[in-house]
């Protein structure tokens, strides 16, 4: 081969970090070492793979279009590496999740994927739908369950299992009263919501087509405990998944309002780049997930 693994990775090291010294650094190597791989990589095959914009190192078309192979090429070539070692090690799996996905599930599902899987070590990201997503296409994240939609041509995004959204309200608000909420209702209140962003701001959004103009929205948070905080301090209603409810409906601290003419079902879905290698951790991590339907 005209190529080496090394090139490779000081290739995507420099496209992650956009600068040579930063590359370097991460692949601990000097700053030398790493222009001369990136310089013979270029000259080997006589094209360039990086724009200079400023002080930057900017993939260029060239660039991106080899980018994902060549991370899936150096993926395999670690995991192979790494079944030579140790055949049963199931390594380290980099998992990205959505807050509600992250705070009422995934820290059960990791505890089950370590118990069957000894040695398994599992990193967890909890943010927005959009920025697990993000991280996933930037292979920063090997694989992501998000709550929202979310549309790339080089992502794989699979139903996981479904979902629903609740309205709800303090005990003392005066919907708590109201047997069924209308459009006037849904109007006259005060939000308190999620992000933009956010999977469960997006299911409230679909939801509520027709009325978004004209509702108020009071406060955006990006947790869902200061949300139910907030609304159980009587500063508005707001939606938030069921899963996140159920503890403080079983206390009466909060109480759910039915809206039976707005769709507030939704679905979870499980995010995986096209070019991704499905390393042996990866798989067994998918094969929990479909046993995790509901």
């Amino acid at each position: 081969m005209r190529y080496t693994l090394r090139q490779l990775e000081v290739f995507l090291a420099t496209a992650h970090f956009e600068n040579v010294t930063k590359a370097a650094q991460s692949l601990a190597m000097s700053q030398s070492a790493a222009s001369g791989a990136l310089k013979d990589l270029e000259q080997q095959f006589d094209m360039q793979l990086f724009d200079r914009v400023g002080k930057r190192l900017q993939a260029n078309e060239q660039g991106l279009s080899l980018r994902p192979k060549a991370q899936a090429l150096i993926e395999q070539a670690r995991a192979l590496e790494q079944e030579l070692v140790n055949h049963k090690d199931i390594g380290h799996i980099k998992l990205g999740a959505t807050l509600t996905i992250g705070n009422y599930l995934a820290v059960g599902l990791i505890a089950e994927f370590m118990g069957e899987n000894p040695g398994a070590e599992i990193e967890l990201e909890v943010a927005n739908t959009e920025s697990i997503a993000r991280q996933v296409l930037n292979f920063d994240l090997d694989l992501g369950l998000i709550e929202g939609e979310f549309h790339h041509a080089d992502l794989e995004v699979s139903h996981w299992r479904d979902d629903e959204l609740v309205v709800f309200c303090a005990p003392d608000h005066p919907l708590a009263k109201k047997a069924l909420l209308d459009d006037d209702d849904l109007l006259a209140a005060q939000w308190i919501l999620r992000e933009t962003g956010s999977g469960t701001r997006q299911g409230f959004d679909r939801a509520m087509h027709g009325l978004l103009a004209e509702q108020t929205i009071k406060l955006e948070l990006q947790h869902t405990e200061a949300i139910k905080r907030a609304v159980e301090a009587g500063l508005g209603i707001s939606c938030l998944s069921a899963i996140t409810l159920s503890d403080a409906f079983q206390r009466g601290s909060l109480i759910p309002l039915q809206v039976p003419h707005r769709d507030l079902k939704r679905a979870f879905y499980c995010v995986l780049h096209k070019n991704k290698y499905r390393s042996a951790g990866i798989q067994r991590w998918l094969a929990l997930c479909r046993r995790h339907l509901k």
